[in-house]
């Protein structure tokens, strides 16, 4: 019988893109056998920022019973998948707010030798995919995290073209998700629930 995975789905978005891709991550992860919490971080934005833009307003009512996320859920997860728009080549201030509270989690090493990954979007192909993936994963070193992206293992991945993680470019708000990205996030979250599997199994026989 295969190990157990729990896996977090964990991400912000204020107009849609990310959250798409986190559900779509989120189906595909249950889909390769896994238990997934999908679990947005809590907005920061003033609510009149959220109400000047017509669509952040409409994703903000749209979205508002997905839990957010709490630092029990990265305890419970074997697995983790982080999701945020780039915001000048780095990650959300949101994203960012709840990584910061899990030093207590850090410091009992309590985020170690767990998988983790990564998604985005931008509104331009050279809008900062890359550099915030990156950016997310040097958090994932300090945890003691096991890093698994997708990278070249699937032939829709010379399609995509992004070995870091699925990245999505979204214009201003009037490219939806599609088929190449739907793609992407499905490899994405088999690949990561089979290392999850595979760490988790090993982790127990030694144990």
């Amino acid at each position: 019988m295969p190990t157990s995975v729990n896996v977090a789905v964990v991400y912000y978005s204020s107009t849609g893109t990310v959250s798409t891709i986190a559900k779509a991550i989120a189906r595909d992860a249950e889909g390769a056998g896994a238990e997934v919490r999908l679990r947005k971080v809590a907005e920061l934005a003033p609510q009149a920022a959220i109400d000047s833009n017509p669509v952040w307003a409409e994703h903000a009512k749209a979205t508002a019973g997905i839990p957010e996320v709490s630092p029990d859920d990265m305890v419970w997860a074997d697995a983790v998948v982080f999701g945020t728009p780039t915001r000048y080549g780095n990650v959300t201030a949101q994203l960012k707010q709840f990584l910061d509270t899990l030093g207590g989690l850090w410091q009992a090493g309590k985020l170690a030798d767990k998988v983790y990954s990564g998604f985005t979007a931008s509104s331009t192909t050279h809008g900062g995919q890359e550099s915030t993936l990156l950016a997310l994963y040097n958090t994932i070193y300090h945890f003691g995290g096991i890093l698994v992206p997708p990278g070249y293992t699937d032939p829709s991945k010379f399609v995509d073209g992004n070995p870091y993680g699925t990245s999505h470019v979204s214009g201003q708000g009037d490219i939806p998700v599609a088929e190449q990205t739907l793609t992407a996030a499905r490899v994405q979250a088999e690949r990561v629930v089979k290392f999850a599997r595979a760490v988790k199994a090993g982790l127990a026989a030694e144990n």
